[in-house]
C-alpha cells in the first residue's frame, strides 16, 4: 500500500494525529493547511486521495471542492465537517465530494471510508459505446456526452453509471450499490447513494424532478430504464 492522501486541516492537533495514524496505515501523506495551498497541491501533484476539512481559512473547503472538479480532476474526495447540519454536508457531495465524515469521528470510521473510496472495483462488462437518448457514453474512453456536449462525471458517479448501465431493467438495492460500487458494508448509514443519483439525474435527465432515466423502486433502491429502444450498445 502505497497510496498518496493529500490531508487538508487547518487545525494543528488534529492534522499531526490523522498524519501520523495514515501513515502508520502505510499511506503517503501530505498536508495542507488552508483552502489556497490545498487546491495547489491537488492541482499540481498526484493524489489518489484527498481528505478535505470544510472549515478554512483563506479557501473554504467546499470552495476547494468546487474547484477541484472544475479543473477536471476525479481524484476522490472525502470532506470532514464539525458541522452537524445536514445542507453542509448535501452541499458537499453536491460540488463532486464523494464522501464524508462528521467529526468527532474514531479513527477506525475514517480508515475503513478512505479504503472504501480507494478500492478499484472491478466491472467486467460494458466496455463498449451506449447510446439512451441524447446521451452519449463510451466507457472506454470514460467519456460521457449529453446532446454531443461533454457532461463532467465525477469518478464514483461514472462508476455508478456503468454499473446502473450493466444492469439496465433491474432494481438494485441500495445495499448492493453501496457494497458493489462503495465497498461499503450492507448496513452501512449513509445517503451517499441517493444523493449520487440525484446527481446523475441533475446531469443527464431531461426533467430531473421527473425523471425517465433513472427511476427510484420506493423502498427498495433504484432502476435505470435506458435499455428502451433508444438503447444501443457497440
Amino acid at each position: 500500500m502505497h497510496e498518496n492522501i493529500l490531508l487538508v486541516e487547518d487545525e494543528a492537533a488534529l492534522r499531526t494525529t490523522l498524519s501520523d495514524r495514515l501513515r502508520g496505515e502505510g499511506y503517503v501523506v501530505d498536508t495542507a493547511v488552508d483552502g489556497h495551498e490545498a487546491f495547489e497541491k491537488a492541482a499540481n501533484m498526484p493524489f489518489d486521495l484527498v481528505i478535505l476539512d470544510l472549515m478554512l481559512p483563506v479557501r473554504s473547503g467546499l470552495d476547494v471542492c468546487r474547484g477541484i472538479r472544475q479543473a477536471g480532476m476525479a481524484t476522490p474526495i472525502l470532506i470532514l465537517t464539525a458541522r452537524d447540519q445536514t445542507i453542509d454536508k448535501v452541499v458537499g457531495l453536491k460540488l463532486g465530494a464523494d464522501d464524508y465524515v462528521t467529526k468527532p469521528f474514531a479513527a477506525e470510521e475514517l480508515i475503513a471510508r478512505i479504503e472504501a473510496l480507494l478500492r478499484r472495483v472491478p466491472i467486467q462488462t460494458g466496455q463498449g459505446v451506449h447510446e439512451f437518448g441524447s446521451i452519449h457514453v463510451d466507457v472506454k474512453r470514460s467519456e460521457v456526452t449529453r446532446d454531443g456536449k461533454p457532461v463532467y462525471l465525477t469518478a464514483r458517479e461514472f462508476q455508478l453509471l456503468r454499473y446502473f448501465i450493466e444492469r439496465a431493467g433491474s432494481t438494485i438495492p441500495r445495499k448492493e450499490l453501496l457494497q458493489s460500487v462503495w465497498g461499503y458494508e450492507a448496513d452501512t448509514l449513509t445517503r451517499t447513494v441517493d444523493t449520487h443519483v440525484a446527481s446523475l439525474r441533475r446531469k443527464l435527465e431531461e426533467n430531473p424532478k421527473r425523471p425517465e432515466l433513472f427511476l427510484t423502486v420506493a423502498g427498495v433502491g433504484y432502476k435505470f430504464v435506458g435499455h428502451s429502444p433508444q438503447l444501443e450498445s457497440r
